[in-house]
């Protein structure tokens, strides 16, 4: 068998290439929200757990959230946070948010409540993020989704 210095050198160049790799690949992916519980206080007024996830390859600071809520058919008005949040690669984590529903939408969650229904919500507009070491994005988010009455916790929805 005879050396053959150019499959020697293909070799040797293809190792050289593999080394020269930059890591892992990071990506960033659109962020999702939904309400993880709503709670309904003695006033009316609702204290929102709003769950941010980050399916993102790499941490993202959540810097705002401005998020119309419908429940039913009804508005029930726009949750809007600053939570300056850094949540980890395809992670999540929970923001309180304080909302004055219209009273169209405290109807439909008393309704729903007394009843011991679903409630259906959905979930549109914007989540301001900014990937580890780049500009600051704006993600356009809309979602769909039901709460459950939380047993054993009155005026709670989960």
């Amino acid at each position: 068998m005879r050396f053959r210095p150019q499959y020697a050198l293909m070799a040797v160049l293809a190792l050289v290439l593999t080394a020269c790799g930059n890591g892992p690949v990071k990506r960033v992916s659109e962020p999702a929200a939904s309400i993880q519980q709503l709670s309904v206080g003695n006033d009316g007024n609702w204290e929102v757990e709003l769950r941010l996830r980050n399916y993102s390859s790499m941490p993202m600071r959540f810097d705002n959230v401005s998020l119309a809520v419908k429940v039913g058919d009804e508005a029930a008005g726009t949750l809007s946070a600053s939570p300056a949040l850094s949540i980890g690669p395809e992670s999540a984590d929970v923001i309180k948010v304080h909302l004055q529903p219209s009273s169209s939408a405290r109807i439909v969650v008393a309704d729903a409540l007394a009843g011991g229904r679903s409630l259906f919500y959905e979930l549109e507009g914007s989540v301001s993020a900014t990937p580890e070491e780049k500009k600051q994005r704006s993600f356009d988010i809309k979602s769909r989704n039901s709460l459950n009455q939380a047993p054993g916790l009155p005026g709670v929805l989960r």
